[in-house]
Formats: C-alpha cells, structure tokens, sequence
C-alpha cells in the first residue's frame, strides 16, 4: 500500500480557476433508448453487445461537440440498477432524462425525475423515438406535464427536445442544449490542485488485480499519485482512458481506469488522489475498519445465499433487490457478498452455511463446479439480473410446492464421521430409499440437501423403509441436528 506523503508546494496550493467540461448522466425507462442514444452519440455500437438489451454496469464516455468535451455517464435502466442512478445524479452537472415518445412516462422515469429533483440537477429532457408510426409527442408532454415537469414553452423552465436516436435527426440539437445548460452552470476547476473524483465501478481482474472506474471532478489524476477512496488505499500504478489507451495523466471531467488500489473501493465512494497527508485522506476517505463478521445463523423465514458479481455496482444492485425479494412468504439472508468469480471456497462456504451461490456475469471455475456437484451445492448464475430473480421465484417455488415422496423426523444422532452422519429417524409419509438425494430443513426453511447411503431397520440393511423408525446414514456437508427433516420429493 502507498503511504500517505507530506504535500509539497504545490499540492495544496490553489491555482486559477477554469472552465470545465460537463459530467452528463441519462436517464429514464428500460427499453426507452438510453444506450442507443450514446451509440448515436459516440458513432459506437454498444446496445448490439449488453446482455438482455439492457445496460448493467456504469460506463462513462467522452465525446468532442463543436470542439468542446463533453463525459457522458450511462446509467442502467432496470428497476435492480436505483442506487446506481443515484451515483450517476450525484456525479453529473447536466442530466439527459430521455422518454419514449410512443411510451410516455414510465416506473424509472417517475424515479429519475424523483432523483434528478432531490440532487438538484439540472436536466434537459429528450423525447425520443419520434420516428415509430406510434408516436405521439404531445401525449408525452402531458404525461410529464402530469408528473411535475414543466417544459419550456408549456408553462416552465426544463428544457426539451424531441429526436430519434435510431435516425440521428435532432441529436446536434441535444448537444447543443448540453452545451448551453453547462454554460449557464459555469463549472470551473483547478487542475493543479488535489484531485477529486467518484469511483463509478471496481473489480478484481485475474491478472491486473483491483481495477476502479473513476471520473475526475477536480484536479489531475498522475501515475505514481497516492489515492484514497472509502477504506482503500494504494499507488495509482497504470492509468487508461476511456478508450483503454494507457496515458501518463488525466484532467477534470475525464473518465479514467486506475490500478492500484489495496482493496476494492465501493462504487459511490468520493477519491482523493495526489501527494497526500493524513488528512488528505481523512477528509474523503475514512479510515480503514476491520471487516464485518459474517452471519452464522438465520433466523424466521430466510433462505441463505452467497452472492457473487462482476463488479462492485453490480454486487450492490443484486444484493438490494434480492434483500427487499419476498417469495410466497420466504425471504433472503445473504451469507456473504463479494466481487469476482465463483470459486471453490464459495462452494466450501456455501455449503457450510446451507446456502445457494447466486452469481451475476461471473465465471465458475472448474474447481468450484467440482466442489458443487460433491457438495450438493446449488447455483444460479446469469448475466441479466432478472433472470436471476426468476430463477430464485422458480427455486423457492419448487422447493415449498414439489411433491413429497416421503419425510422423515430425525429422533437421534448415532456417529459422525466426515461427512457421514448416522441419524435415527421416524417416518411421518411416504418412503425413503437407498442413494436418494434428501433435502435437510430446520424450522421449515432447508438448509442444505444430503444422499442417503445406508438405511437400516430392526437391525437389517434394507433399501427402502416406509412406516416405523429406522436408522438412516445420510452423507452430507451440512451438520443435521434432532428435530431436523429429511425430505425426499420429485
């Protein structure tokens, strides 16, 4: 880790003040053209490569208007993403809050307009999609008209233009708004002083280690600087822009890639970067703390996960919806949350704790597919969020309303060894039979899943047992206790 150097001269020196380029979020409803309006922008083809049509990472962007720089801020859509729009309202100078002209004003849009009005940020909005047969701009004025947005010429003061980010027609006209509302905000800045920025993402590459995603709002970013975020620390070691070319250093308003940092800063999370002194740091950056233990037990109706994503915004999205995720009554205690791929000490942990491993645009490493399958460790892993949450509705579903083929109660614990537990049993329905896989519940929530390799009554090895009390060797990583249910189903 870089340590944190006396300043010297300069370095907190404030120097003339001058223009700076605007910071530009967009904003608005899934499927209303947030990213195909920054293809027609950057003349790039990035909607064509998002997973599911859909934008799930932030990236920033930089884009030359009549010889004036202009960093656009892509926010994705989907209901998951709010506190990542949030970040990208907090970061921008200037929002784009773009609205379907044959949708009108949609959930996010209403949660955009919330947004942009509680951080005060000046927006222009952009009607588009007036080239569909269906389009109607006039319905979409009212509807935000009907939401608290007074546009110009209709009684108000928020900017608007209508265009189609499909056709090109009225984009030159977007920027040229841009350019006109960042004037009017005279955003300046002083490139010899401390440089401050947001992470927008960070995650660990395999062979670079800790990448963050910054944006400089102030000051100039250097290799060899000190940087401080949150609770990471580090030596800025290689600096890319935008467009992953390596450079020496960055200005204000650049999106830049940064390696250096000793731990991951969280998404959010204010930098400051230069020749620092202790206070420097403290002044964004808090000291580090010792991590937080991880849960050892669940309480009421909670199924147990371990949540694995590609980066630290995306991780953060998926672990706010999957808390806030009710199903038929059962909700989600997240055992542990993490960036980076799935690996064999995910699958050890989870089944430890009983849980499944849910993984977001992350890769499973042969090891941990080996360890699942011997474990009887269950994961789902997607790169669309929904598909996710559909996924854990379509796993919870199964587990509370398959067809049980027979049940047993657990009376007794006779040996253990390894991974072999020797239970005795009473069967309250159905049947149990050799090498079947079990699901192990407590307190009515499953906790993990075992086979049965040995059964045993009246003294006998039989392979199936359905009336009576028998003995059951269940082979399972999961500790099963008195009181505990064995649970056989289709």
């Amino acid at each position: 880790m870089a340590s944190l150097n006396s300043k010297t001269e300069n370095s907190g020196a404030i120097g003339a003040q001058m223009p700076r380029p605007p910071i530009v979020v967009v904003m608005g409803h899934v499927d209303h053209g947030k990213t195909t309006l920054l293809d027609a922008i950057r003349k790039t083809k990035i909607a064509q490569r998002e997973a599911g049509g859909i934008t799930q990472s932030i990236g920033a962007y930089e884009v030359q208007e009549k010889d004036q720089r202009i960093t656009f801020i892509d926010t994705p859509g989907h209901q998951a993403f709010t506190s990542m729009r949030q970040r990208g309202a907090h970061v921008a100078d200037v929002a784009i809050l773009i609205v379907a002209a044959d949708d009108g004003v949609q959930p996010q849009t209403q949660e955009a307009i919330a947004i942009l009005k509680d951080s005060q940020t000046p927006f222009i909005v952009a009607i588009n999609k007036i080239d569909k047969g269906n389009a109607d701009i006039e319905r979409t004025k009212n509807s935000l008209l009907a939401n608290s947005v007074l546009l110009e010429k209709y009684g108000g003061d928020v900017p608007w233009v209508a265009l189609s980010a499909k056709t090109g027609e009225g984009i030159n006209d977007l920027l040229d708004m841009v350019l006109l509302v960042a004037h009017m905000e005279s955003l300046t800045c002083d490139p010899t002083g401390l440089a401050k920025g947001f992470v927008l993402e960070s995650k660990m590459d395999s062979q670079r280690g800790i990448l963050a995603s910054v944006v400089i709002t102030d000051g100039t970013v250097r290799v060899g600087d000190a940087i401080a975020a949150g609770h990471a620390r580090g030596k800025i070691k290689a600096l890319e822009n935008f467009m992953g070319k390596r450079v020496d250093a960055l200005t204000p308003s650049s999106p830049a890639l940064i390696t250096g940092f000793d731990v991951l800063p969280a998404a959010g999370d204010e930098f400051v970067a230069g020749i620092l002194d202790a206070g420097d740091a403290a002044m964004i950056a808090p000291d580090k703390k010792e991590a937080a233990p991880l849960p050892t037990e669940s309480t009421g109706d909670q199924l147990r996960v371990i949540v694995k994503g590609d980066v630290s915004g995306s991780l953060e999205a998926l672990c706010q919806m999957i808390q806030n995720l009710e199903i038929d009554g059962k909700r989600f205690r997240i055992m542990s949350q993490d960036v980076g791929d799935i690996s064999d000490g995910d699958v050890k942990m989870a089944a430890t704790f009983g849980a499944k491993i849910i993984g977001f645009n992350v890769k499973t490493s042969k090891a941990a597919e080996l360890a699942a399958r011997a474990q009887s460790v269950e994961m789902i892993a997607s790169d669309v969020i929904y598909r996710i949450i559909e996924a854990l509705e379509a796993w919870v579903g199964g587990l509370y309303k398959k067809q049980e083929i027979g049940s047993l109660e657990v009376l007794a614990l006779f040996s253990k060894k390894d991974r072999k537990q020797l239970v005795g049993g009473k069967i309250l329905s159905g049947f149990l039979t050799l090498n079947q896989r079990v699901n192990i519940v407590r307190a009515e929530q499953p906790i993990g899943q075992g086979r049965i390799t040995n059964l045993q009554q009246g003294k006998k090895n039989v392979t199936k047992v359905d009336t009576g009390e028998c003995g059951v060797m269940v082979e399972s990583p999961v500790e099963v206790q008195v009181g505990d249910y064995l649970i056989i189903e289709k």
